[in-house]
């Protein structure tokens, strides 16, 4: 069974809008994936800071429940591309109209982190010497957030699954 398979956590409490996130299913875990379809937003950020994230998330959102294609128990992925802006990647489950598509291919390798966003640099690196260690090669690192940082405040955790692409055979 993968992570995409298992459920991310029990459902929200009615006063919560992400439910409380399972660490395990997606600690150390290599998926392998082909053509994996994502809706892609681009989020303007400054100094790696969002500015319009969450609007960015309902605009996908929208045209994912039109084209009925919202995948389930799929983390947002994010590919910080600057300090100054982000792209956003939304799993759906086929194509949506009206929407920016991404298709992505690949053997990634999880790991998952827990803290404040400003040790973001820090995890980067620790992933780059977890992947070294695995005697892979690092091409390719995407964030997966849990949950909003409100939900993130509430729960007093916040978990952060680090996506790296790696290269298909050890090095």
């Amino acid at each position: 069974m993968t992570p995409e398979t298992q459920t991310i956590s029990a459902a929200p409490r009615a006063d919560r809008c992400c439910a409380r996130f399972d660490p395990a299913p997606w600690q150390g875990r290599e998926l392998r994936w082909k053509d994996r379809p994502f809706v892609v937003e681009r989020v303007r950020s400054v100094l790696h800071i969002p500015l319009n994230f969450a609007t960015k998330v309902r605009e996908a959102r929208i045209l994912i429940d039109a084209a009925n294609a919202a995948a389930p128990n799929g983390l947002m992925l994010v590919d910080e591309r600057s300090a100054w802006h982000s792209d956003l990647y939304v799993p759906v489950t086929g194509p949506v109209p009206g929407a920016e598509m991404a298709w992505l291919s690949g053997t990634f390798i999880t790991k998952v982190f827990e803290g404040p966003y400003r040790d973001a640099p820090e995890w980067a690196a620790i992933m780059g010497a977890y992947i070294a260690g695995r005697g892979r090669t690092l091409s390719k690192l995407y964030y997966g957030y849990t949950t909003c940082p409100a939900c993130s405040r509430a729960y007093g955790e916040n978990h952060v699954v680090m996506f790296a692409q790696v290269a298909d055979a050890p090095c």
